[in-house]
């Protein structure tokens, strides 16, 4: 693959882009447990969701982790094929970051709503 003008501008950001994406969130929270076969790991992600994570979507989101070193693609050479996806220590290190946020998040919500409601009320009065 070659570098998009992007990618050289600002190579930092695309990264933090993959890692913070919707479904980048999740596959590497997921991956954090153990590593998963592509189908178990999409059920798992929509467990998340409520909604689930298409097919193409869910592929496009691991190609572009294992692009970026985070995601271990380990394609075993039987019938059926068997593909398992695990975290590098690259992706290990990113995904124990994004778990902190995730739990960051999760405790904060109440204050998060506050500030949202005080927010809409005085928007909603001027």
């Amino acid at each position: 693959m070659t570098v998009s003008a992007s990618e050289a501008r600002c190579p930092y950001r695309l990264v933090l882009e993959h890692v913070t994406s919707r479904w980048g969130v999740l596959v590497l929270m997921e991956l954090l447990d153990r590593p998963h076969r592509f189908s178990e790991l999409r059920r798992a992600i929509d467990g998340y969701e409520g909604r689930g994570v298409s097919e193409k979507m869910l592929a496009q989101t691991l190609q572009i982790l294992e692009r970026d070193g985070l995601v271990h693609r380990d394609a075993k050479p039987v019938i059926p094929p068997r593909v398992d996806y695990s975290l590098t220590d690259l992706g290990r290190e990113a995904a124990v970051q994004v778990r902190s946020l995730a739990r960051w998040t999760r405790r904060r919500l109440d204050d998060v709503e506050r500030a949202r409601r005080a927010y809409d009320e005085a928007r909603a009065a001027s």
